[in-house]
């Protein structure tokens, strides 16, 4: 992807939310829809101006949360992916239970965590673990079998040994699908951090909701949404560029004619 490109789609993201403010400023003075309902972008903006200090130090608290419970995440289940690709055997022995606590809502397993942990940052950051871990360990999964077997014949056919089809031929060709797998982990990382706050914490963006919508303070709940959406961006973008560091080779990461 070139630098123009880069642009053009950085122009493309900044006018999508124009749009989407000028929507909803227009929707809310077209139906006359009361502060306490739907504020407006400007009341929103007065309250986030106005609390940022707040969300500032809360938003640390989340972002801590989410990178701890995401990085977990990456170091178990891309290793793992890779062990039950080598291992037939470890794919009988983990793959249903790994299903099986999929079909758990998270929100049920939050306050089982906070009896465990108590009130502190680890029940955010199991929570972000346990929704961001499936799809990265799947998709290294599907990665790493999606090779031609051809390939694998042929490097076979070569006199390769095992690690280095592993490492010049299997990973490269899993990478991107690994990617995706990381990119949408990362956007759950996210609500996991924040069912965790919603469960048990005195500190977060989570808690700061709560609170917000006890005391009917629309606006500054709009403004943290606000500030979530923005986090959420961050860290789906800062995986998108590593990916792009690392796979700039793929045809994902071409430019697309317009």
């Amino acid at each position: 992807m070139t630098r123009d490109d880069r642009w053009r789609n950085a122009a493309w993201t900044i006018l999508s939310f124009v749009l989407i403010i000028a929507l909803w400023d227009l929707v809310v003075r077209v139906f006359h829809l009361p502060t306490y309902l739907v504020p407006s972008p400007g009341t929103v903006m007065g309250a986030g101006l106005e609390q940022w200090p707040l969300l500032l130090e809360q938003s640390l608290w989340t972002s801590g949360a989410i990178l701890a419970g995401y990085l977990a995440a990456v170091l178990v289940a891309v290793p793992l992916g890779m062990l039950i690709v080598a291992s037939p055997l470890l794919e009988r022995l983990l793959y249903p239970p790994m299903v099986a606590t999929q079909s758990i809502p998270k929100i049920a397993l939050a306050p089982l965590f906070v009896v465990w942990f108590g009130f502190g940052i680890w029940p955010k950051v199991s929570v972000a673990f346990l929704i961001a871990f499936f799809p990265i360990v799947v998709d290294t999964i599907v990665g790493l079998r999606g090779i031609d077997p051809a390939m694998i014949q042929l490097a076979r056919s070569m006199g390769a040994p095992r690690w280095r089809m592993f490492l010049k031929l299997r990973l490269p060709h899993a990478l991107p699908s690994i990617f995706g797998g990381l990119k949408v982990a990362s956007t759950l990382a996210v609500v996991g951090a924040l069912t965790g706050e919603f469960i048990g914490s005195d500190r977060g963006l989570g808690y700061v909701l709560v609170q917000a919508s006890g005391q009917l303070n629309t606006p500054l709940l709009f403004a943290t949404l606000v500030v979530l959406s923005v986090i959420a961006m961050a860290f789906f973008y800062a995986i998108e560029v590593l990916e792009r560091v690392c796979i700039p080779w793929h045809v994902s990461q071409r430019g697309h004619p317009v």
